[in-house]
């Protein structure tokens, strides 16, 4: 796994632990609202319209219609961000586990790349041991054949330059004793 996708996760995952917590306190302050509104709603009969009602009473009534509207806002308000922020979360949960598939899989590349370029190492290798080889094989061929050549050579110039003595003459070779017989010191 790579540092830069270690770093991303790390910073996907505090910014994951930071959302659950605002998300908490947003989901403490609605449910403190909702407990106030029940509070009042249930503990205020004002909020019953009676026949006989005066009109700073309904003016206390529009005063609590508004903020029962107002909280009502809010509610909604604050509902809204904590479903944006559940879609932000799963987002990112999906994000974390796509890294975190990524990086096992990039980390079992990293461990079978050696086994894979020893294998491709081989197949490159195998055509060149060949060559090799068959080029060791010419080479021994040709210094035999260089070395029965120079000792022929060597025959014909010892009889030219020494046609005036009588040096005795020893058998020529087959083509078979030369490749075998080591080149005679002159």
């Amino acid at each position: 796994m790579s540092q830069s996708d270690t770093s991303n996760i790390q910073a996907l995952s505090s910014e994951v632990s930071q959302l659950r917590q605002e998300l908490q306190l947003r989901d403490q302050l609605v449910q403190q609202l909702s407990q106030e509104l029940f509070r009042l709603v249930k503990g205020n009969t004002s909020f019953i319209p009676q026949k006989s009602e005066s009109e700073p009473d309904l003016k206390q009534l529009q005063a609590l219609q508004e903020q029962l509207q107002a909280v009502e806002q809010q509610v909604t308000f604050y509902q809204e961000q904590i479903t944006a922020r559940d879609a932000e979360i799963y987002q990112l949960r999906q994000t974390v586990q796509e890294l975190t598939d990524r990086s096992r899989m990039l980390e079992q590349v990293v461990q079978e790349l050696p086994q894979i370029y020893r294998r491709k190492f081989e197949e490159r290798m195998a055509p060149v041991r060949e060559k090799v080889a068959m080029l060791q094989r010419e080479n021994r061929q040709l210094q035999a054949e260089l070395q029965s050549v120079s000792y022929r050579l060597a025959l014909k110039s010892r009889n030219a330059n020494h046609s005036g003595i009588d040096l005795p003459s020893f058998p020529r070779p087959t083509s078979d004793e030369t490749s075998i017989s080591p080149v005679p010191n002159s």
